[in-house]
């Protein structure tokens, strides 16, 4: 066999174990435990040919499969996933490739879900979609996230926009989640900042972003840093997504920085995540008066390792980072 002969075969495998990831997310939501250990153990390939066969102990992942894909092929839906990518710009990374976040490997090793949603399923995704033309590894080497209420106040969203601006401002990427209140304010903040970078971590297809009110938003996070889902292009964000994308935006950052939080809301639940990871967990405390400041106060009652921060400076001593 010839040198070039090798070649083509090295790439020829490495399509395949990528094809492979985008059909086995699409017939489990990235994070499932039991689809995560096969690929761990035969390989993204074996692990698609297994499942699409019915060969797994897992009867509940055998009968979901089944359902899954009643009608409709896995392979098939990879493929037009995968053209729907490229048609809107959007590039896949596996953790085969350089720009791979290896922060995301302590998702396989800490027990995330007992504060962070309560699923047993928190594994590395098998892939990630990326939009933007920064290395993904590169964004997250220094980055904070910043996440809070949809339903922000005046109050919350002046703190988060003058955090985010003083972070950007220091050489940090603040990462979000893309929605309306905090999320958005900390990436508009960021963007205010000459060469301020942000990322949002979002729930669903790259394609169509959500929410569609902040479509002008997210062409200028595609254009200052990245947009990021575990979910293939055509994929809605369900409700549940957005519970699975916090241990995303938990596990590539140095630490999590909750602005404002109803009791028992996604953003609790995502600090959960932090805490879970053994990541800094910081809260910036609010009126006694607000509800969107209970469950920022409830969790600083109950957690021992949730942390009271009022400056940017409070942030980079938590995460261990000089305040400069």
């Amino acid at each position: 066999m010839t040198q070039h002969d090798i070649a083509q075969t090295s790439r020829s495998a490495a399509d395949a174990d990528r094809f492979a990831r985008v059909a086995l997310t699409w017939l489990a939501d990235p994070g499932n435990s039991s689809v995560w250990s096969m690929v761990q153990q035969s390989g993204a390939i074996a692990t698609l040919d297994q499942l699409l066969a019915g060969d797994i102990a897992d009867a509940d992942r055998r009968a979901a499969v089944a359902a899954r894909t009643r009608g409709v092929d896995a392979r098939r839906a990879a493929e037009i996933a995968m053209r729907r990518a490229d048609r809107s710009g959007i590039r896949l990374v596996t953790p085969s490739d350089s720009e791979w976040p290896t922060s995301l490997d302590d998702l396989a090793t800490t027990q995330v879900g007992t504060l962070g949603g309560g699923r047993r399923d928190a594994m590395p995704p098998l892939c990630l979609w990326v939009r933007g033309d920064w290395s993904l590894s590169d964004a997250f080497t220094r980055s904070v996230a910043i996440v809070g209420a949809r339903a922000a106040t005046s109050y919350s969203i002046r703190i988060t926009t003058d955090f985010a601006s003083d972070l950007a401002d220091r050489g940090w990427t603040v990462t979000s989640g893309g929605a309306y209140g905090i999320d958005a304010a900390a990436h508009r903040g960021t963007l205010t900042v000459e060469g301020g970078r942000t990322v949002a971590v979002l729930a669903g297809g790259l394609d169509r972003p959500s929410p569609t009110g902040n479509a002008a938003l997210f062409d200028l996070i595609a254009n200052r840093g990245l947009l990021v889902s575990e979910w293939p292009a055509g994929a809605e964000p369900l409700r549940h997504r957005f519970l699975l994308r916090n241990r995303i935006i938990a596990a590539v950052t140095a630490g999590t920085v909750v602005v404002e939080a109803a009791p028992r809301s996604g953003t609790s639940r995502m600090l959960g995540c932090a805490i879970d990871l053994i990541r800094p967990a910081m809260i910036v405390p609010g009126p006694i008066t607000s509800v969107l400041s209970q469950g920022c106060h409830a969790l600083l009652r109950r957690h021992p390792a949730t942390r009271v921060v009022t400056s940017v400076d409070d942030v980079l001593e938590d995460i261990g980072q000089p305040a400069v």
